[in-house]
């Protein structure tokens, strides 16, 4: 019989990947200015399910007026859509 996990390992990684997205944030935001349309800041941690749906469309919006490369498109998406499907399971 498989032992189960404890919650605190969970909770663990989850601020070990929450810390790595942080990292991952501030590394980029030290490589290339902020555009002026991006508009306020955007908080993943404290956005609801709606305000990720609304962060991902605005990105493909972005990509698709090329004023963002592809990497920085599918690097974020990806980190949303992590987040988005850890909200909707809960």
């Amino acid at each position: 019989m498989a032992t189960r996990r404890t919650t605190s390992n969970k909770r663990e990684r989850e601020r070990s990947k929450q810390a790595k997205a942080t990292a991952k944030r501030e590394r980029r935001h030290d490589k290339s200015p902020e555009d002026e349309e991006s508009g306020p800041e955007f908080d993943e941690n404290s956005a609801t399910t709606e305000e990720l749906i609304e962060r991902i469309a605005a990105m493909h919006e972005q990509y698709d007026a090329g004023r963002i490369t592809f990497e920085a498109f599918d690097e974020e998406k990806a980190e949303l859509m992590t987040l988005l499907t850890a909200r909707l399971s809960e």
